[in-house]
């Protein structure tokens, strides 16, 4: 049996009261070289209580005769096994409770929740590197998993688009996660001014929405918004090249217009020397 290891994680979810996720998970850390992580089920699940739960990050890939014996936050000891990958606690906190401004639960909108975490006996071998990782929570959403910067666009999109992904039959979640990422960077890519943008940008932007199409994402609406940035970048190319054109002429027309104005003061400088009296002063 492996000595004892223990860990205290500090997971902070920010907007708590605005979630709209199912199910809301950290970043995975390393305990007695196995990868976990904290999930909880933000809005509860078929409960009015906040349902917390320690689960194994990587429990697909657990190998038949795996088990860890572990104490956790309150003073829950349980065994983890390639069977049952995740343990928890539904009757921990009623989510109104949470919620009230008088509780203290929430400050500044954050909910930090602290589990402590103490593997005591080990039974079969699954060892991951230990890591030094930053606890960031991400969110499911339609089984996309998302950051919280990704959040309110992606609520959005969903809000004014329900059907965009209503025929993407992907379970993979890397998969679904890395499609959402590709639109995101697709929607953020035409958020630029077409100025910023090249002609190259604009076909790997085509290109991109070509394959999500094909992989089963509705998204005439921004296939419209490519060809308006299309357009737009057609019109600025040829406006750039009309404008130097003028500048251009221009530029002519005003050393044009300097030399006439040296002409002008050398024709003044004669008419006014052909209007002066004729003078005797030689003769007389």
């Amino acid at each position: 049996m492996e000595k004892q290891s223990r860990k205290k994680i500090t997971w902070t979810i920010k907007n708590f009261s605005s979630l709209q996720c199912q199910k809301l998970c950290s970043d995975p850390f390393v305990v007695a070289r196995c990868k976990w992580r904290l999930c909880t089920y933000p809005k509860g699940k078929n409960v009015d209580y906040l349902f917390l739960f320690l689960e194994v990050a990587d429990h697909d890939s657990l190998p038949c005769g795996w088990r860890r014996n572990v104490r956790y936050s309150l003073n829950e000891q349980k065994w983890f096994d390639e069977k049952t990958p995740r343990r928890g606690r539904v009757s921990m906190f009623p989510l109104n409770e949470i919620h009230a401004k008088e509780s203290g639960y929430l400050v500044n909108g954050e909910l930090k929740i602290v589990a402590e975490i103490e593997v005591i006996e080990v039974l079969g071998k699954f060892d991951v590197t230990e890591e030094t990782s930053t606890i960031t929570e991400t969110m499911d959403v339609n089984g996309f998993q998302l950051l919280p910067s990704q959040m309110e666009l992606v609520s959005r999109l969903l809000e004014r688009h329900p059907d965009i992904a209503s025929e993407f039959s992907t379970k993979n979640p890397n998969l679904r996660t890395g499609y959402m990422s590709l639109l995101l960077s697709i929607i953020e890519t035409l958020r630029h001014s077409p100025h910023e943008l090249s002609n190259t940008d604009l076909a790997e932007a085509d290109a991109a929405l070509g394959s999500m199409a094909n992989a089963g994402f509705k998204l005439d609406w921004l296939e419209n918004k490519l060809d308006e940035m299309a357009e737009k970048k057609e019109k600025e190319e040829g406006g750039e090249i009309r404008v130097r054109e003028i500048e251009e002429e221009l530029k002519d027309l005003k050393q044009k217009c300097l030399d006439l104005e040296v002409q002008l003061e050398k024709e003044k400088l004669e008419l006014s020397a052909a209007k002066a009296p004729i003078s005797f002063d030689d003769v007389m």
